[in-house]
This record gives structure tokens, sequence and C-alpha cells, in this order.
């Protein structure tokens, strides 16, 4: 049976190492499930692996996209499921690996049925975004969906957005839809998620962030003004310097919402992924253990 091993988990605790350590010693390849490092406009306010990281290990869906034509859970699944097709021909193990826990569902299990919404109800919802913040779309997906609230991410608005119009169009929490039969992959998935203590974390990514402000971000940031309202840019590491371009607030204010709402971020997906109750858990420094779960998973 092929595997997928999957490596999930939080920004910066330090999955990226760890799956270049794994490839190299199960001489395979990488796959990306994360949302933001697959768009070529985007490098430094992702974390995207540099070259050097990669060290020779061929990594997927980095780099692979515009930010004009923007990639949806549906389309990754059906792209990255083709990758898959591809590789497992020559390898008995893939890992795939990333933050989105979106797209590493799809993979695995498939995605969830939605109903169709009438798009004038999505331009009027991105209308209320832009003139009322995003404070009352929140709020308000709290009330209808105080399940899918938990969870989610709620500082990007285009999921705050897309869960209120299934609500609003089907009278139905968004959370409802979401529990559908698993779709039978022709590959084993084998859920790893990785944690560190949360202060470590929480130091690891202010570091983080000092290194990307000191790499060039707000450059980055500045030629990407054109496209601020694309749905790529709707994510944490851009929508807090496009208001300090615009002279709304000082530079250190911009720095202490950058981490502020990375550290939230990396909370959120922390919560996500313990909800899902499918992965085991390990420190970024228990490779040896987690190539003992591969093992074990094909006995």
């Amino acid at each position: 049976m092929k595997t997928l091993l999957v490596i999930a988990g939080p920004t910066a605790v330090g999955k990226t190492a760890l799956c270049v350590r794994l490839a190299k010693t199960l001489k395979t390849d990488v796959v990306s499930a994360d949302s933001r490092q697959l768009y070529r406009e985007l490098s430094i306010g992702t974390a995207k692996p540099t070259p050097d990281e990669m060290d020779g290990v061929q990594h997927y869906f980095i780099d692979s996209h515009s930010i004009l034509n923007p990639v949806n859970a549906g389309q990754y699944e059906r792209e990255c499921l083709t990758i898959l097709n591809t590789l497992f021909q020559e390898k008995d193990v893939v890992i795939l690996s990333g933050g989105t826990g979106l797209y590493i569902n799809a993979v695995c299990f498939g995605l969830d049925y939605m109903p169709l919404v009438d798009p004038s109800l999505r331009e009027q919802l991105f209308a209320r975004f832009q003139q009322e913040g995003l404070d009352v779309l929140q709020n308000e997906l709290r009330e209808l969906d105080p399940v899918y609230a938990q969870t989610a991410d709620l500082q990007n608005p285009i999921r705050v957005t897309r869960a209120l119009e299934v609500c609003l169009a089907t009278g139905q929490p968004y959370s409802s839809f979401r529990r559908r039969q698993i779709v039978e992959r022709p590959f084993q998935s084998v859920l790893i998620a990785l944690e560190r203590p949360r202060e470590e974390l929480y130091a690891r990514i202010d570091e983080r962030m000092d290194n990307m402000l000191a790499a060039g971000l707000i450059n980055e940031v500045s030629s990407l003004l054109p496209y601020r309202d694309l749905a790529a840019l709707q994510t944490v590491g851009y929508q807090e310097i496009f208001p300090y371009l615009d002279g709304i607030y000082d530079y250190d204010e911009m720095v202490r919402l950058l981490k502020r709402n990375s550290r939230r971020y990396a909370k959120r997906q922390l919560t996500w992924f313990r909800n899902q109750g499918k992965y085991r858990w390990f420190g970024p420094e228990q490779g040896k253990e987690i190539l003992e779960e591969v093992l074990s998973s094909n006995q």
C-alpha cells in the first residue's frame, strides 16, 4: 500500500526542516499543503522555503501559481491527486506537509459538499466587509455558526464571508455541511502533527517576523499594493502592513499586530488539528519516531 506521510502543524513549528530530513531518508519528494506558498508573488510574508532550506529535495506547490488565478481547495485537491498519482508510480512514500488543514483534508478524505450560492450574496458580504469591517462579520458568524467559529481562521475575510454566505443562503450552519463520508483513496494517510511548548513556539514566531521584516517584507507588500483586494492577500503577514503603508498606524504598531496575529493564527491551527482527532503528535526533533510510525503502518 502506498503511503502519504502528512506532516502538519502551526506556522514556525519546524515543518520544513523535518520534512527535508525525512525526504532524504525516505528518498522521496515533498508536496506542500500551504494555501499561500503556492503563489509566486508571495515569498517573504508566507515564509516560503528557500532553495537552501529545501536542500535539493523536490517540493511541489511552491511558486506554482499566480495570485491573479487564485486556487481553491477543490482545485488544489484535483491537482495534488494528479501529482501524487505520478509520484506513487515510483515511490512508496510521499510527504504532504503544511498548515492548511482544509487542503490536507481535501487530499486525504475528499471535500465536503457545499451548496451553490447566489453570487450577488457574496458581493453583498464583501461590500459589507469593506464598509463595516471584519469584526462585524466575525460576530455574525459566531451567532449563526458557533461550532465553525471556534476553529475557523476568523482573521481571513474569505473564510468568514464564505461561511456566512452558506449560513445566510441555506438557513443552516456552515459546519452542518462539513460532515460527509470519507472518500476512498488509493493510498493510506499517516497523519502526524508537530508541536512545541507554547512559549517556545511563540518566541519562534516573533523571531521569524523580525527576520521577515529584515528581509524586506514591507517592500514585498508595497509591490503588491495594486492587488491588495485579491483573495490571496487576505491573510496574516500582509493585511497588517497595508494599513501601515496607508499611514493608519505607525511601525511599532504594525510589528505588534504582525506578531500578535501570527501567534493567534498558530493557536487556531493547533486547535484545528487537535479537533480533527486523527493526528499523532510529535516534536520536530522526533524524526526517528515518525519514521517508525510510517514503517509500522505498512505492517
